[in-house]
């Protein structure tokens, strides 16, 4: 694991929330992952990004078996939601900490893009959004 994402998991208190930058609950510090929001990791080597982009204003931390995963297929599919998701997490960034009305917002999109997506297919046949990406925290609250 990266020292940002370690200065990050500590910065927002992610241990103790137990939660991520998008609402998907962990048990275990490994689970989480790095994303890169504003400048997307393949164009940071093109547009000489320092450190890679790895930098706190440039990263979200985010549950990598579901919320990163989830998040790129997002990407795909509909980037107009992507880009909605981003900006959320861009304003938790400036803000300095995760809020539950963020939370519940990037939460509204995805049930938008489960609503817009319910059933699809991969190209192999498995459905698009899997069970275990729909699971988040607001969903209990």
């Amino acid at each position: 694991m990266r020292d940002i994402t370690k200065l990050m998991i500590a910065k927002y208190k992610l241990l103790e929330l137990k939660y991520d930058f998008m609402g998907y609950e962990f048990n275990k510090e490994k689970e989480l992952s790095f994303h890169h929001l504003i400048v997307p990791h393949r164009l940071c080597k093109v547009l000489n990004v320092e450190d890679d982009g790895y930098t706190i204003q440039n990263g979200a931390i985010l549950k990598q078996s579901t919320a990163h995963n989830y998040l790129h297929i997002v990407e795909r599919y509909d980037k107009e939601l992507f880009d909605g998701i981003t900006a959320i997490m861009v304003g938790e960034n400036l803000q300095g900490y995760l809020d539950l009305n963020s939370i519940k917002r990037i939460d509204d999109i995805l049930k938008y893009f489960e609503r817009e997506y319910c059933g699809a297919r991969t190209k192999t046949g498995k459905p698009l959004i899997k069970e275990e990406y729909t699971k988040r925290l607001v969903r209990r609250l």
